[in-house]
């Protein structure tokens, strides 16, 4: 198997996804907001649990069947501190920004959503040049 099939067959799982969570519920399929609202949203849990299930046994499936992929390598002397802090911070950007950068991306973009697409455009411009001033740094 070459090593784009799996990247080809995620993303096309995850349009499927969305698509029928739009068909059926009209619900878009932006995973902060579901995970937020599975812990806030007064009676409307239920399907956010099971969308969220869904997500974790997909990934579960694809390693049964793809194998097990290699954990990402963490920088050196990160911990469960730096861990927790930055997913805070992305937590917290997340609520800032009204989605996270694959809702934006993946649904916002599909429904022709000018907030969407500005989030997107902000969201690539920065990530560029993060990468390019820290990049000296850290070579």
């Amino acid at each position: 198997m070459t090593e784009w099939m799996p990247a080809l067959g995620g993303g096309l799982l995850i349009g499927v996804a969305a698509l029928l969570l739009y068909a059926t519920l009209g619900r878009i399929a932006g995973v902060s907001n579901i995970a937020y609202g599975g812990i806030w949203a007064a009676g409307d849990r239920r399907w956010r649990w099971v969308f969220l299930a869904g997500l974790i046994g997909g990934g579960w499936l694809a390693a049964l069947v793809f194998g097990a992929l290699p954990a990402p390598a963490s920088p050196a002397g990160a911990s469960i501190v730096v861990a927790v802090i930055a997913g805070l911070l992305v937590g917290f950007g997340t609520r800032l920004g009204n989605g996270c950068t694959s809702g934006h991306g993946v649904c916002g973009l599909a429904r022709l959503s000018p907030r969407s697409l500005a989030s997107v455009l902000v969201f690539m411009a920065v990530g560029m040049a993060t990468a390019t001033l820290l990049r000296p740094l850290l070579q």
